[in-house]
């Protein structure tokens, strides 16, 4: 089973910018995406016909947004957090007959870190929700959880500590996640491997020196280490200033 996640950063733009030709030519089982930023009815994906679709709008238009489309029709979808209808669109649930499937974009802490508290709040949230799917089902995580984890998940970690995306509040989160139970699939495969990263700042030549990010992650309930084939990041792949991410799984 072939799982692709990708922060497309507006999809209608990515569209225009050769997302259909990747989603062709990945044949995927299943392809999440986040940051759709647009409403229903907003875009038509014809490369997509043959997927069961399923996707979670923000209310705030031209804002965030999650979307699934898989070849396999799930057993039940569910829309954010059980208590809460996420109206920033940032969470989809598939169940399969063997694990559940969970597609989220992270909410930022934003540049001056007034999301902190709210994101603190949040990531304690969603780490409940998995581990109460975790007891039915394993589990399979993707999307941006906008944190870079580890100092070799940057290129500049001494000058980027502390802000967002690389604090030791959002850090210690994703440590205390992967503790609850959860493999972090790329550093599985790639425990040493430097220079990966998903996503590049805008800025001029940034992407062409490669000083980037790793954001977007695909992490797995620790039983399913066995059926984990290989975690990779196409990173030549453009439209969005994040790439794509790719999981393989026999189950």
């Amino acid at each position: 089973m072939k799982l692709i996640s990708w922060n497309v950063n507006g999809l209608r733009a990515c569209v225009v910018k050769g997302f259909n030709d990747y989603f062709k030519e990945s044949d995927a089982d299943i392809f999440c995406v986040q940051e759709t930023k647009l409403q229903e009815g907003q875009i038509n994906l014809e490369q997509a016909a043959d997927y069961h679709q399923y996707w979670n709008y923000a209310l705030k238009k031209g804002y965030s947004g999650t979307a699934v489309f898989t070849k396999i029709k799930p057993l039940s979808v569910r829309y954010g957090l059980e208590e809460d209808a996420e109206a920033e669109g940032r969470i989809i649930t598939l169940e399969f007959d063997n694990f559940y499937l969970v597609n989220v974009y992270t909410p930022n802490a934003k540049r001056d870190l007034s999301r902190l508290e709210y994101r603190m709040d949040w990531e304690d949230r969603f780490r409940t929700y998995l581990l109460e799917l975790d007891k039915l089902k394993p589990v399979v995580v993707c999307g941006d959880l906008n944190v870079a984890h580890a100092e070799i998940d940057l290129k500049h970690p001494k000058p980027n500590r502390g802000n967002s995306g690389f604090t030791d509040e959002e850090r210690g989160k994703m440590t205390t996640l992967l503790d609850a139970g959860f493999i972090d699939t790329f550093r599985h495969f790639n425990p040493e491997l430097e220079g990966a990263y998903t996503w590049w700042s805008y800025m001029l030549k940034v992407r062409e020196r490669n000083v980037g990010w790793r954001i977007d992650y695909f992490l797995a309930s620790t039983r399913l280490a066995t059926s984990l084939t290989d975690a990779t990041i196409d990173c030549n792949i453009m439209g969005s200033d994040h790439c794509p991410i790719v999981l393989t799984l026999s189950i």
